[in-house]
């Protein structure tokens, strides 16, 4: 089997066991002799704006809390069983608690795996953020990371110019059209 028959399932997991449940998973996959076949476990985090004392700050928050991300090769009933007597896991997301891989359009909604966005923006282009805790935010490109996938865009809040790392997918561009 190769990476082409992973697919990414939900798990439930106690409140506050996501990253208990991550540790847990990996152990379990190395304990069958079945690591060959676990990619990649998700936790997806956000920032948000977030007021204490008076102040503002980012801060980052579980997006789905009690709920992790896994991206395997799942073959069997034996799997089914050692993934859910995995200390935190309460089952998987599905019918009857059986195991249904996201469709290629939940993936890409939840951000589960990069997509790859245009990169034809320069330092100086106005943008619009279309993602996230800043969403409908305006501000200026100060620098791009093509590689990444990243840029610096600064934004006015709170009455000053505040830099904002951003993923390429979380702008478009705004100003003139083509």
């Amino acid at each position: 089997m190769g990476s082409e028959n992973a697919k990414w399932y939900v798990l439930h997991t106690y409140s506050g066991y996501e990253n208990q449940v991550e540790m847990n998973l990996k152990m379990a996959f190395e304990k069958n002799n079945k690591a060959d076949r676990l990619y990649e476990i998700v936790i997806p985090m956000e920032e948000v704006m977030e007021e204490r004392n008076g102040k503002q700050r980012l801060v980052k928050r579980k997006m789905f809390p009690c709920y992790v991300f896994v991206k395997m090769e799942y073959d069997n009933d034996s799997m089914w069983h050692f993934i859910t007597n995995t200390r935190g896991v309460t089952g998987f997301v599905g019918p009857q608690g059986h195991p249904l891989p996201l469709n290629d359009e939940e993936v890409r909604h939840m951000h589960l795996e990069k997509v790859v966005a245009k990169t034809d923006y320069n330092p100086g282009d106005m943008v619009k953020i279309i993602n996230g805790p800043l969403e409908d935010f305006v501000g200026r490109i100060e620098s791009i990371d093509a590689e990444s996938q990243k840029c610096r865009v600064s934004v006015s809040m709170f009455g000053r110019e505040t830099p904002v790392d951003l993923e390429l997918y979380q702008i478009e561009p705004i100003g003139e059209e083509n």
